[in-house]
């Protein structure tokens, strides 16, 4: 029982990524269909709204504080920072690029999430500690990376439904370079909302600790800023509000319930114990489980750097091995601070548990062919 519940924050976020790739599939798919972006953020917090309120009122009710004015204030911007802000320039980047693309850059946001918590002294940094220089390693690693992977392409891999298609007949594979800057630059700028958000939430769940009632707020407050701006990107556009029994409905049930309802409350509850850097390290997971759907369900084409498969849009060798660096760079942080690594290299890590002396083993695998 105590392995597991040292294991929980891991399974929590790990579930975390997982439900994000799923949202980053269908919703490529409903915006592909012509949803508006804007509608897809409104139906999906209404939908996160309703399922979770109910829970919020009756399992917090002896445990919420008082609502006051600073409290009313900070839930206001959470509200603005993700369900408006970020999760709106994160599906106009997608829109521009593919989700594969969205889901690679977003793994900037554990970089800016640790330099905003370091600034605000909610994370600590020595620079002679060696947990401190992978931090800070892989922070400049990320930015290097994400930055290499918009501007850069290798040659392109045919797997799944990509096979015997070309650029054109594919639909999404021809993404040019003014696109690609574009919206990785929408999906950058969305992140930087996003780790506000976290470091905001982590603030707030210290005077208001009721992690549910926390966020049904959120989804309750996003729904109506959302709204409004919604209306006045459709203006005169009534139709972009219509719903039938299709992916525009799926994706805005799905990313409301799985994305914004339960993945507010999960981080929220993991983060009180292990801190909005912890909970964003593991973003890289995401866009492997997105790359390898997107390319069978969404036939999006994957590329070949000249030693290395990296499963994402425009991904050379350089920015590849760049970005697996940073992610292994992140992981012997995450074990060792917790006391769980004894040695983390490209090859894997050999995890124990501190002073019980039992092993498990983390494995990383990297790809490589030969050229």
């Amino acid at each position: 029982m105590k392995n597991f519940d040292r294991a929980k924050p891991f399974i929590a976020v790990t579930f975390l990524q997982a439900g994000f790739a799923g949202m980053d599939i269908l919703s490529k798919a409903a915006l592909n269909q012509g949803m508006s972006n804007y509608v897809l953020v409104v139906y999906r917090h209404a939908v996160a709204t309703v399922v979770i309120a109910p829970f919020a009122v009756i399992l917090d009710k002896k445990l919420r504080p008082k609502m006051t004015l600073a409290i009313f204030i900070k839930l206001v911007a959470l509200s603005l920072l993700e369900p408006v802000i970020d999760q709106n320039l994160y599906f106009l980047g997608m829109k521009y690029t593919t989700a594969t693309f969205a889901a690679a850059i977003v793994n900037v946001l554990p970089a800016i999430t640790f330099v905003i918590a370091w600034i605000v002294r909610l994370e600590k940094v020595k620079i002679g500690s060696l947990h401190s220089q992978a931090k800070l390693a892989g922070t400049i690693a990320t930015v290097a990376g994400a930055m290499l992977m918009t501007l850069m392409k290798g040659p392109l891999v045919e797997l799944f439904r990509t096979k015997g298609k070309d650029y054109h007949e594919n639909g999404t594979g021809g993404i040019d370079l003014h696109s690609s800057i574009k919206g990785a630059l929408m999906i950058t700028v969305g992140c930087f909302c996003w780790a506000c958000f976290m470091i905001l939430q982590a603030i707030t769940l210290k005077s208001y600790p009721v992690e549910l009632s926390l966020t049904a707020w959120i989804c309750l407050l996003g729904t109506v800023e959302g709204t409004v701006v919604a209306l006045v990107a459709e203006k005169g556009n009534p139709s972009a509000w219509a719903l039938n029994w299709d992916m525009k409905l799926l994706a805005a049930v799905y990313s409301g319930i799985f994305c914004s309802g339960l993945a507010y409350y999960i981080q929220g509850i993991v983060m009180k114990d292990r801190g909005p850097v912890f909970v964003t390290a593991f973003s890289p997971l995401c866009m492997v489980i997105v790359a390898v759907m997107s390319s069978i369900i969404l036939a999006e084409q994957m590329f070949l750097g000249s030693n290395l498969i990296y499963y994402t849009l425009d991904v050379p060798l350089t920015s590849a091995k760049i970005l697996v660096e940073r992610l292994l760079s992140v992981l012997r942080h995450v074990f060792e601070g917790a006391g769980w690594c004894k040695d983390l290299s490209r090859n894997g890590c050999e995890a124990t548990r501190g002073d019980e002396g039992d092993t498990s083993i983390v494995v990383i695998i990297v790809l490589e062919v030969n050229t």
